[in-house]
């Protein structure tokens, strides 16, 4: 499966919620390692998996997770002649009564449960070990029984520990007037008497040590050194003995390595499996049947890392047509549904359940593709374009019937006629490899390419036009549009004038430039620009003219008297440019050479006054007060400007563009 691919989904985001369910490392692990499958047989049987684990936690029921405390070590351990201390132990007790929980657990869901349950079939309960145990540790300590020479040497320290009390009792009673303090002490593990240093001559014995004043002598009375010296010897050899007693059951855990393992493993099997049930009741998680013919019917479905509420998506692709070209306004859930329907099939590759309402479908692929965002490389100053193309490149070196492709704005970031060109011819090859393509446009020219071509069907996002707000929602089978002529007329732009932008975008470009055109001088090269951006201005201002398309031939001729105008060029006229054949916006008014500053699909170029006719005048396209930068202006730009109006900002720069 793609990498690439599936950050641009944020498959890893998913991972990251999903393991705050695991309780154990080994699930954790495997959540970690978690990717798509892609045979169907397997997908399958591991959504039954999970929808079996969902439907016992929705039946109320608290399953039996072992939380592998200690195990990781433990296994690491096992069979490398370690002796495992008490600690360990413990924690293999507690391993082993959790399985068998599980087990009791399990064999009782085997009816509701039939292929989760089985797992813990090979499970091994070690009750041997598990006895053993509990017979030689309690509470974390070796007991006296755990073996007879044990008993014996706890039995005789028992004795020798009563006789030393009872003579350090009576010592401390007979020299209580010189003593420090009426504690018994120790040092080296040995008992002293706290002497005051001036009376050190009057015990027998040996000092072991001196307070930092001086002031006090810690002495090993003479009368309890031999009893000292048996104790000794007797914890030394009651270590030897609890060695022996860890040693024995340390060889007995040896000896049930495999079964060790098998039953770890089952655990962080069941860990894995009840954390994506866990997952799937926190995002309203539902199966779905599964085919390998490219078909999805999505219904009711929701993209999982959306914090605020999602309006269901309802997406269907794959029977009648295999390429799906979604168009409409700006931030009207484009990129959203392209996101939601890859990232829910490599969720449910994955075995994961999906937020969707059940009885949805969706196809298992080999290949999933994605060009989402403009994938710019800082480093290696890549554009919008060329990033597109290295994506659609990767693309085509995998694309057929197992595939499933998502492009985000086709056509962006290079000049329009070409970039339609490329994609068209784009999407025939992956038509023709099979694959299924879901892409979205602002370009009218691919969406008439959709209507017309078997295979391919045009989907629009809902746009309410009385609020001018975008609804969200995907209508299949239908295109959609900008919006711009509609947007234009609540913003108070004249009725005539739409309704004559309506025909010329109805009649079609002008087929030949006015007379005299070519002589008119050189064409200006302008710079790449997004399509894409030129609709977000159209869909923001609602009422730049660049979205005007060429004038008509009548208006063509006209223009040649256009050097004879008596009136100057204002802000924001809409201006003819006969020799291009195109009209643009007055951005900057004439200069001492009789230069104009004139936008034409949001790029900036200075033209003589002598090659421009007046369109519309200013007035009739703006209201009043209109603030003109939200036409000229980038988004990004206005809003540093704004910036740097209410205070320094350092660091804050605006770029503009080169004229020439």
């Amino acid at each position: 499966m793609n990498e690439k691919a599936l950050q641009r989904l944020e498959y890893g985001k998913i991972k990251e919620a999903l393991a705050d369910y695991a309780v154990s490392y080994l699930g954790k692990r495997q959540i970690a390692e978690l990717l798509p499958l892609t045979a169907m047989s397997v997908v399958r049987a591991k959504l039954d998996e999970t929808a079996e684990a969902k439907s016992l936690l929705q039946h109320g029921a608290s399953v039996p997770i072992p939380s592998l405390e200690g195990m990781e070590t433990i296994l690491e351990l096992l069979g490398t002649g370690y002796v495992f201390s008490e600690k360990d132990f413990m924690h293999i007790h507690q391993f082993l009564t959790s399985c068998a929980q599980l087990m009791r657990y399990m064999a009782a869901k085997s009816g509701a449960a039939p292929q989760i349950s089985s797992y813990a079939a090979s499970m091994y309960s070690m009750d041997a070990l598990k006895s053993e145990i509990e017979r030689c540790i309690r509470h974390g300590q070796i007991v006296d029984s755990a073996s007879k020479e044990l008993m014996k040497v706890r039995k005789r320290l028992a004795v020798f520990e009563e006789r030393l009390k009872s003579k350090l009792d009576s010592l401390m009673s007979r020299h209580r007037s010189i003593l420090q303090e009426h504690v018994l002490s120790t040092r080296n593990g040995r008992y002293v008497l706290p002497v005051k240093k001036e009376h050190r001559k009057l015990v027998k014995g040996t000092v072991l040590d001196e307070s930092a004043s001086g002031q006090t002598v810690y002495i090993e009375p003479a009368e309890v050194m031999t009893i000292q010296f048996e104790l000794t010897g007797l914890k030394a050899e009651e270590a030897r003995e609890e060695l022996k007693v860890l040693s024995d059951l340390t060889a007995l855990a040896e000896s049930c390595d495999q079964q060790f393992l098998m039953n770890v493993e089952t655990v962080g099997t069941y860990d894995f499996i009840f954390a994506k049930a866990k997952y799937a009741l926190a995002v309203g998680g539902s199966n779905v049947e599964l085919n390998d013919q490219g078909i999805i019917d999505l219904r009711e479905a929701k993209h999982p890392l959306l914090n605020r509420p999602m309006v269901p998506l309802n997406f269907v692709i794959g029977r009648r047509y295999q390429s799906l070209i979604i168009t409409g306004p700006n931030t009207g859930g484009k990129t959203l549904t392209l996101k939601t329907v890859g990232l829910l099939t490599v969720m449910a590759q994955s075995g994961l359940l999906i937020p969707a309402k059940e009885g949805s479908l969706l196809s298992v692929f080999n290949h999933i593709a994605v060009d989402i965002g403009d994938g710019q490389s800082i480093e290696h100053a890549l554009s919008t374009f060329s990033a597109h193309i290295r994506n659609v490149n990767e693309m085509l070196q995998f694309a057929d019937r197992s595939t499933l492709i998502l492009i985000d704005e086709m056509a962006s970031g290079t000049d329009p006629g070409e970039g339609v060109g490329l994609s068209v011819a784009i999407l025939e090859e992956l038509h023709r490899r099979g694959a299924t393509v879901v892409a979205t446009t602002h370009f009218t020219e691919i969406k008439n390419f959709a209507d017309v071509t078997p295979g391919f069907e045009n989907a629009r996002m809902e746009f309410d036009t009385d609020t001018l707000q975008p609804l969200y929602r995907l209508r299949i089978g239908e295109a959609g549009q900008s919006y711009a002529f509609l947007i234009a007329l609540k913003l108070g732009l004249p009725a005539g004038l739409i309704e004559r932008s309506r025909e010329i975008t109805a009649r079609g470009l002008p087929q030949s430039l006015p007379q005299g055109a070519q002589t008119a001088g050189p064409q200006p090269e302008p710079s790449e620009a997004s399509a894409a951006d030129t609709d977000d201005r159209e869909e923001e201002t609602a009422a730049e003219p660049v979205s005007l398309p060429q004038a008509d031939k009548e208006s063509e001729e006209a223009g040649e008297s256009a050097a004879e105008a008596p009136r100057s060029f204002q802000l924001g006229d809409c201006v003819y440019i006969a020799y291009l054949g195109r009209t643009g916006i007055v951005f900057e008014t004439e200069d001492s050479r009789g230069n104009v500053g004139v936008m034409i699909q949001n790029q900036k170029f200075k033209i003589n006054h002598k090659r421009l006719k007046l369109h519309i005048e200013s007035k009739e396209l703006y209201p009043d007060n209109y603030d003109l930068d939200i036409v000229f202006e980038t988004k990004e730009n206005r809003k540093k400007r704004k910036l740097m109006g209410r205070k320094h900002a350092p660091g804050v720069t605006i770029e503009t563009q080169s004229e020439e």
